[in-house]
């Protein structure tokens, strides 16, 4: 194992724990605040933005990004991705202790195997030369049209509400891990720079001027705001799982392709990553289909998955 991998790695754990204990204190602020109406999004903003506990969380958060930004330049998407993927495990945990949240019958085996999937694709990973160079023409044909779907889904999700909540719940998950996924590859992208420039005023120059920067900026903004009213709205333990695993079931596949990493030589492990990505989407499928269930009567939780946020 190389010099990068003894550091990629730990630092790969160090970005999935900050995000997601970031995740899990954001939702406990968002558990004390009115309802985010995306409608009013000065409301919105002013509201995070004048919680203490809430930007803790959120400052973990872009915590986790930079670490997972540095980490890029040291290893290839197939061996980060499933590290970082492995934070589900960790929402779950603090979910249950620090939320008071419950799983609803086939949602626990949903999870679970959500949590199988991801120690699927942590197996598959071998060592690989690591990239930093994608075609601008390809990235974009890719980008544009999935942050367009993540939009329109997360979106419609939230519109829905009512009584099937817990399916929203997975649809408004599907679509900001649409939308993260998309910001993950511009992430990767934005990597390079750091590995081209050497000069601190190279590196400057190189990020401002790079389109990634500003589709970076525009994916976070919006996912993070749709994530937020989705948070409040349904459990942790439904939506974080479902962002984080279909961004990175998302972010492998694409971003393996358009970088032109290559696929695990051995046999066995490619059997593991197709079989972690088919049950990573075998479980999205079957969650969405689960019946909506009795509100919930946790304290914690102010309606069936939360307060009912609103963006029409």
């Amino acid at each position: 194992m190389s010099f990068a991998s003894y550091a990629g790695i730990p630092l790969a754990l160090l970005a999935t724990t900050a995000y997601n204990v970031g995740l899990v204190l954001e939702k406990r602020a968002l558990g004390q605040m009115p309802v985010l109406d995306l409608r009013r999004l000065a409301r919105v903003v002013i509201s995070l933005a004048t919680s203490r506990a809430w930007l803790t969380g959120f400052a973990l958060m872009l915590a986790g990004l930079a670490c997972q930004t540095v980490v890029l330049t040291l290893e290839p998407v197939s061996v980060v991705q499933p590290v970082l993927a492995s934070g589900v495990v960790l929402v779950l945990v603090l979910s249950r202790l620090l939320l008071r949240e419950r799983l609803r019958g086939g949602e626990t085996w949903c999870v679970v195997a959500m949590v199988v999937a991801v120690v699927l694709l942590a197996l598959s990973s071998a060592s690989a030369e690591v990239s930093h160079y994608a075609s601008p023409d390809e990235m974009a044909a890719v980008m544009v049209p999935s942050a367009a779907v993540g939009l329109l889904v997360a979106a419609g999700s939230l519109r829905a509400g009512g009584n099937s909540a817990s399916v929203t719940g997975v649809w408004s998950g599907f679509g900001t891990g649409l939308l993260y996924g998309v910001a993950a590859l511009a992430i990767k992208a934005l990597s390079g720079i750091l590995v081209r420039h050497q000069t601190a005023a190279g590196l400057v120059i190189g990020v401002v001027s790079s389109p990634y920067l500003y589709a970076l900026a525009g994916c976070l903004a919006v996912a993070m705001l749709l994530f937020q009213a989705a948070l409040q709205a349904h459990r942790a333990s439904i939506v974080v799982p479902v962002s984080g695993v279909t961004g990175s079931v998302y972010f492998m596949i694409t971003g393996t392709w358009l970088f032109h990493e290559h696929l695990p030589a051995s046999p066995a492990r490619l059997g593991l990553r197709l079989a972690g990505i088919a049950l990573a989407v075998l479980v999205l499928i079957a969650l969405s289909r689960q019946q909506p269930a009795e509100p919930a009567t946790d304290a914690v939780v102010r309606s069936d998955d939360g307060p009912r946020a609103s963006v029409a």
